[in-house]
């Protein structure tokens, strides 16, 4: 599979650049996604003894309406936490995209969008992409 890291415009949206999610390319990058924000909750790990991992999140793309599997670390939720907002439109830029790994997949999609202490996640209010967050 090839994939580019070049940002795709939002026609008409000036100043919103972005990737959709089958142009992301692994590894840590200055890649921004638009998207919407399905839901986000806690990650637990039963198999020791619950303890908080971070939270889990999932992005809706604007294209295809693909869906793709986002991680914040527990170290680095409690900043996140405020910008959170389910059933929104929001921008990520500067994150790591790796391979999904686990054996408990919550999306179809290869790759998973990992927060670093670089990512910004804002809502987007004026000039969001269309996307349908009821697909």
């Amino acid at each position: 599979m090839s994939l580019s890291a070049s940002p795709v415009p939002q026609t008409g949206v000036p100043g919103i650049r972005h990737s959709i999610f089958d142009s992301l390319c692994l590894g840590r990058s200055s890649q921004s996604i638009a998207s919407g924000l399905l839901r986000f909750w806690d990650s637990l790990n039963f198999k020791k003894n619950s303890e908080y991992m971070g939270v889990t999140l999932l992005f809706l793309d604007e294209k295809v309406s693909s869906v793709i599997h986002g991680f914040i670390p527990a170290g680095q939720a409690n900043h996140y936490m405020p910008s959170l907002k389910a059933d929104s439109i929001v921008k990520v830029d500067r994150f790591e995209v790796a391979r999904f790994s686990s054996m408990y997949k919550i999306t179809d999609h290869a790759f998973l969008i990992h927060f670093i202490s670089p990512t910004i996640i804002d809502e987007v209010i004026m000039g969001a992409p269309e996307i349908n967050l009821l697909s």
